[in-house]
């Protein structure tokens, strides 16, 4: 399994991924409004509780009805209430908005990507990109970041209405934020790389089912039902343990800061005692300082919950940032379409090599003429499948380069490039849709009848005919239902409704017994003689049919 190394500057990297949201601001400061309003509120609280103490204690020159004070509490509260629905409410739609947005982002990317960086990694890695990853750094912006302006206000508030209740007060509940802010990074400090770990390990148990699923077949062939069940035991524990190592570290930060908390209210309320033994502070005034000493200690735990949030969330900003770090594939900057290709393939001086290994075409030259069927053969790794994949521009040769009749390739546009080459490869990529889905894959709204003169073409409208539904059959994961001859014709049929001037059959053959495919061949043989065809193929039968056969890597 592949693991992309760890880049450094993660504060930047992770800034990065905030700046995804930005599409988002509108809503957002709608939502920091409402926050912002409802810490306002939340700081009238005490103030209304210390007012109602004195109220009611009857304290001289104090004549406020408890029952004002009491409709005026309500009323706040019932605000408090409206603006907490309508908080929840955004938070909740922004959220779901960020998460769907961030996926489409990391999709598009996923597709831009060369063919080369799935080969190199695991299909779970990206689907927990898809589905983890986007939706941990949605919750972190919805749940968390956006709480950070209203706690550092509450907390601000709460402390202006201290000090102006008590200074002395207000100045030793500042003399424990120290202690509090130790605590959380010598608790904190251990969820990144956890959570970095967890994630990984979320990856490994999706990769383990993934891989699985498509090889259920073979488990069950070679009965290795006991093995594969002990693999996604083990990758399924770790993530248990990971999972219980995040919780007890998060569950031990906010009640640590509690606790700390807790102790400070306890030292508020003996000097506040004192302060009324002395005459310095009424009791009202003490709830009220006593209460905003509480609502100062929630903003401290929120900010201990946004430090945790960081660190867990640190773990999938920086997969995510490697992931569109990735380098695409070649990018589509050519003005040029091809239109009317006759087919003359020239590939000079071309060179490449695949990322950490020895190049595979040093200075190739071949040239194909318009119409002609040449045939590479040659032993594997000899770069006969890396030509296919150089002229659709699934790679950009490291020298050289690849023209269609005479135009480089690299000026022409994608589009272009891959209507005029069509390949049919070994292995054969189907839909789980019906026949008729698969042949139009390339062509979606295209007619019926296109789609049935490209399966005679192919010689698969013998056997379509034959199916239950005909050409609604639906077929199966990978064409499941068919055969591996089948398949292969639906695959060529798919290729020849583009009509394409170049055709690759690369190993097409390779599912054929020699008597089915010797009849493809024979079925086939008047259609390629009207395209230019390159035949990656070691079987005699396929290299009948070329006019040249080219051995690679002697």
């Amino acid at each position: 399994m592949h693991t992309p190394q760890q880049k450094p500057h993660t504060p930047a990297r992770f800034g990065l991924i905030l700046g995804y949201i930005t599409p988002h601001r509108r809503v957002l400061l709608v939502v920091l409004g409402l926050l912002v309003a409802g810490s306002a509120l939340s700081l009238a609280n005490p103030w209304m509780a210390g007012l109602l103490t004195t109220s009611v204690m009857g304290e001289e020159g104090q004549g406020t009805d408890p029952r004002l004070l009491l409709g005026l509490w309500l009323a706040l509260m019932v605000a408090g209430g409206a603006l907490g629905f309508a908080t929840q409410y955004y938070i909740g739609g922004t959220g779901q908005r960020i998460t769907a947005d961030m996926r489409t982002r990391l999709y598009q990317h996923l597709q831009a990507l060369p063919v080369g960086y799935y080969q190199q990694r695991r299909a779970g890695d990206t689907l927990t990109l898809l589905s983890t990853d986007a939706e941990i750094i949605s919750s972190f912006v919805t749940d968390t970041l956006v709480q950070l302006l209203p706690a550092l206000l509450t907390f601000g508030g709460a402390f202006l209405m201290m000090a102006w209740l008590d200074i002395t007060i207000a100045l030793l509940a500042v003399l424990f934020l120290p202690a509090y802010f130790v605590a959380m990074k010598v608790i904190g400090r251990r969820l990144r790389p956890l959570s970095r770990a967890w994630v990984d390990a979320n990856s490994e148990l999706v990769s383990v089912v993934e891989e699985n699923l498509g090889m259920l077949p073979a488990i069950k062939a070679f009965t290795r039902e006991a093995h594969e069940q002990g693999r996604f035991e083990t990758a399924n524990k770790r993530l248990y343990w990971l999972s219980r190592q995040q919780l007890w570290i998060g569950a031990m930060l906010s009640p640590a800061i509690g606790l700390l908390g807790g102790v400070g209210l306890l030292v508020m309320l003996w000097v506040g005692t004192g302060h009324i033994d002395s005459g310095q502070l009424s009791p009202g005034a003490l709830v009220s300082l006593l209460l905003y000493a509480a609502l100062l200690m929630s903003p401290l735990r929120t900010l201990a919950d946004v430090y945790g949030q960081v660190q867990r969330t640190r773990g999938s900003a920086e997969r995510i940032v490697e992931f569109l770090g990735e380098q695409a594939e070649p990018a589509d900057e050519g003005d040029t379409v091809l239109r009317d290709v006759a087919g003359h393939v020239q590939f000079q001086q071309v060179a490449f090599g695949y990322p950490g290994r020895p190049r595979v075409l040093t200075d190739f030259n071949l040239d194909i003429a318009a119409g002609e069927t040449i045939a590479l053969t040659g032993k594997n790794g000899a770069g006969k499948s890396t030509l296919a994949h150089l002229l659709m521009r699934f790679a950009d040769p490291d020298g050289g380069r690849i023209l269609i009749d005479g135009i480089d390739i690299r000026r022409a546009t994608l589009a272009s490039v891959r209507a005029r080459v069509g390949l049919v490869a070994q292995h054969v990529l189907l839909l789980n849709g019906t026949v008729a889905d698969n042949i139009a894959y390339g062509e979606p709204a295209v007619d019926r009848d296109r789609i049935e003169q490209a399966a005679r073409s192919s010689h698969a409208h013998g056997f379509i005919s034959e199916l239950p539904d005909g050409y609604d059959t639906v077929i199966g994961d990978q064409g499941i239902r068919l055969s591996g001859g089948q398949r292969q014709r639906l695959s060529l049929a798919r290729t020849l409704l583009r009509n394409p001037a170049i055709l690759i059959l690369d190993e097409a053959t390779a599912m054929f017994d020699p008597a089915g495919e010797q009849a493809f061949i024979e079925e086939c043989h008047a259609l390629l003689r009207q395209k230019t065809v390159i035949l990656i193929t070691h079987r005699p039968a396929s290299l009948a049919l070329a006019d040249r056969v080219i051995e690679m890597g002697k």
